[in-house]
């Protein structure tokens, strides 16, 4: 792998890393992430390295979330083990929700809304955010889906903006690198600049706390959010998808 893939490739980790999975077990370099069934994200194989044993490993993790009670999902990203993409493809794993991973340095001249970044959600935020992105997971088992949503948001240190008006936005330093997630705006308050002003005040906090450049993503699909984050000068960087067992 080049120079520029393995940079390329540490994506998958930083993600992982900005939204931990509260259920994680290791096998041979992969992990199970379990929350739920609370996103995708946090509820799917991260498949990193070189597998010897590709099928029998894909059993293991089949049997795994059989186990549990939930789908088997296979997030194939930039890191992912070799062969994987095509190995899930011959069983029948339908490829879902491409996402694109988009980056931008922080240069300092951005101009923050003036809107305090507080280290947890309150429950304004937490309402907003899983109102509008959140709240299309069903509930299932003892568990309260927003609680496992609340337990993914607090498992790393983050900052949380929230506008009054209707929008919120959360970011995870991670070196010199700042992780942008959480982007959200009610629907009645759209197209007033609110998404842009989150984005700027977390890329200014995160400025502060040594990041110089910034990432995040967002699924193919949705191109009203891929078009703000382009004008606010990201640009795609690499992409993963999602595969489901049928």
């Amino acid at each position: 792998m080049s120079e520029v893939s393995e940079e390329i490739a540490r994506f998958d980790l930083l993600v992982d890393e900005a939204w931990p999975a509260p259920g994680r077990v290791e096998d041979g370099g992969w992990v199970y992430r379990h929350a739920g069934g609370v996103t995708k994200r946090a509820n799917s194989v991260l498949p990193l390295g070189e597998r010897a044993d590709l099928p029998e490993a894909v059993d293991r993790a089949e049997r795994f979330y059989a186990g549990i009670g939930q789908p088997c999902v296979f997030s194939v990203g930039m890191g992912a083990s070799p062969g994987l993409d095509d190995e899930l493809g011959r069983r029948g794993y339908r490829l879902v929700y491409p996402t694109l991973v988009m980056t931008r340095p922080i240069t300092g001249d951005e101009a923050a809304a003036g809107a305090p970044v507080a280290d947890r959600p309150s429950e304004r935020w937490l309402h907003t955010w899983w109102t509008v992105d959140g709240g299309r997971h069903d509930e299932t088992g003892g568990v309260p889906a927003r609680t496992w949503g609340e337990r993914i948001l607090s498992g790393v240190p983050a900052g949380y903006v929230l506008l009054e008006e209707g929008a919120v936005g959360r970011a995870v330093p991670q070196g010199r690198r700042l992780g942008i997630y959480c982007m959200a705006v009610e629907p009645h308050v759209r197209r007033r600049g609110l998404g842009a002003a989150v984005l700027r005040t977390l890329l200014a906090w995160g400025r502060q706390r040594g990041a110089d450049s910034a990432y995040l993503v967002v699924t193919e699909a949705n191109t009203g959010a891929r078009a703000l984050y382009e004008r606010e000068g990201f640009t795609v960087a690499g992409r993963y998808h999602y595969r489901v067992r049928s």
